[in-house]
């Protein structure tokens, strides 16, 4: 029983690879992890043994070649907008208050590293044994909300468990509602 390789890039077999946009990075994966198949497919013998099959005119290579490195050029494009918003991305971790003593603790912003936020609202309910959901904030963007106040606790598990998420990133908002007007006279009163 023969055991199929799959790209590590862009998870097509490594004979589909040269059909993938991201070609280059993928020959450069093959040769790093798989040197004997990468030796098969993109050594000089190979490519000569491909070119005798093709059947194109010249002028039809020419334009197959244009399009390929045309969508290269878009694929990589691609990459580096997603990783620009990537770096340009928050977590913001806010700690609200709900009423006078109860506390929770919303974490916004971590879709965009790539982590599953139902998984990490588990991982943090199991951790701190309250309540966790992922929920939509009022912008409709998800939120991780946990019962209680455990913004801290929750960034240095954000930093351990995903390292996908620069430090830097991350952001820690305390929400407190302002006492009403009456109320703070009223303190202030009983202290005078």
């Amino acid at each position: 029983m023969s055991t199929i390789i799959y790209c590590g890039v862009c998870t097509l077999p490594p004979e589909y690879c040269e059909f993938s946009a991201s070609r280059k990075k993928c020959e450069q994966w093959l040769l790093q992890t798989y040197p004997a198949e990468h030796t098969r497919l993109y050594s000089d013998q190979a490519i000569t043994e491909k070119m005798a099959m093709t059947t194109l005119s010249d002028e039809k290579v020419a334009k197959e070649a244009a399009k390929m490195e045309k969508a290269i050029s878009k694929e990589e494009a691609r990459m580096a907008r997603e990783l620009e918003k990537k770096m340009a991305s928050k977590v913001v971790i806010r700690r609200v208050e709900r009423n006078k003593r109860k506390r929770v603790t919303t974490v916004t912003g971590l879709e965009v590293f790539g982590v599953d936020l139902k998984k990490t609202a588990k991982e943090f309910a199991n951790h701190f044994a309250c309540g966790g959901s992922v929920s939509k904030n009022p912008q409709g963007q998800d939120e991780i909300v946990v019962q209680g106040d455990f913004s801290d606790e929750i960034l240095q598990i954000i930093v351990k468990k995903h390292p996908s998420v620069p430090s830097d990133n991350i952001e820690l908002v305390d929400d407190v509602k302002k006492p009403k007007k009456g109320a703070a006279s009223a303190a202030t009163a009983d202290a005078q």
